[in-house]
């Protein structure tokens, strides 16, 4: 994984940094040493086709430990209570177990929401964790206690759209990192039909281009489509020292069982299937049709 980071006097000086504006594509906050060459600037792969939306940090949030973004579905309402989406292995309980479900555990976690250049635009509170899962994906859904609209109205942030259709490959992306208020560019390189790392499986991963050197605590990071602005995935994990299988070493298995290992590379959870699944008032109804998320 993108490991999450630990440590509360740590995460606290790391979000109280200055955030740099967002045409820096850069964060405020100093990153381990050993991780140092790691956090320079990548540069934009071209889409195939389109002009760009302006991708920036607006919707995006800051974790204790990782970062996420307020989300919704096309057909959310402005009353609905809002979504923060992040990593399965983000959840403030732990790692959950191969074949682990978390549906609907009360949680009181706070997310400091960013504005457009990464600036604190202030804080939101999660009600419970509606869903959360690192079986076939690696994700986490918290319901919060304020609705889209209010939390635009209070804040000036709209919530990022998930996007309903299978990610292209080829396609120009963001992946928007509210913990270090850092913006990484590169394509979707393809697609891996089972991602294996230690003793978690995730199905149909979403393979940066190498630009994407994503680090500990990108993890739960919204993946945006350049030429929509859409959510397309969401950031988890990259191959760190070159391991077959390991943790924090991910291998792709394909359709034969062939294993191949690509150091340095870094991956993310296709979202789409999240779509189906959420109801009226936000509700996670995993027996709703085209709802393929694991359940209980």
């Amino acid at each position: 994984m993108n490991k999450p980071l630990v440590g509360a006097i740590f995460a606290a000086a790391l979000l109280g940094a200055t955030a740099a504006p967002a045409t820096a594509v850069s964060t405020g906050a100093q990153a381990p040493a050993k991780q140092t060459q790691q956090t320079q600037q990548t540069t934009q792969k071209p889409a195939k086709s389109g002009k760009h939306k302006a991708v920036d940090f607006a919707g995006t949030v800051a974790l204790s430990n990782c970062s996420g973004s307020v989300v919704r579905v096309p057909d959310s309402k402005p009353e609905d209570p809002a979504l923060v989406m992040s990593n399965g292995h983000c959840l403030e309980s732990g790692f959950p177990g191969p074949g682990e479900v978390v549906i609907d555990k009360p949680s009181s976690r706070s997310f400091t929401l960013l504005d457009a250049s990464g600036g604190d635009a202030g804080t939101v509170k999660a009600s419970k964790v509606a869903y959360g899962t690192m079986t076939d994906t690696d994700v986490s859904l918290y319901e919060l206690t304020s609705t889209y609209s209010e939390i635009e109205s209070k804040f000036g942030i709209k919530a990022l759209e998930l996007n309903a259709a299978h990610p292209e490959k080829g396609r120009a992306i963001t992946v928007a990192s509210g913990y270090w208020k850092k913006l990484y560019k590169c394509s979707i390189d393809g697609f891996a039909y089972r991602l294996k790392e230690g003793n978690w499986t995730w199905k149909d991963s979403v393979r940066y281009t190498s630009d994407c050197q994503t680090i500990g605590g990108t993890s739960g990071s919204p993946v945006i489509d350049d030429e929509t602005g859409k959510v397309v995935a969401v950031n988890n994990t990259g191959n760190e020292d070159g391991q077959e299988c390991t943790d924090n070493n991910p291998c792709e298995v394909d359709e034969n069982g062939k294993v191949t290992v690509r150091k340095g590379i870094n991956y993310a959870q296709e979202t789409y299937g999240i779509v189906p699944c959420v109801g009226a008032g936000s509700k996670i109804d995993l027996s709703r049709e085209g709802c393929e998320l694991p359940k209980p």
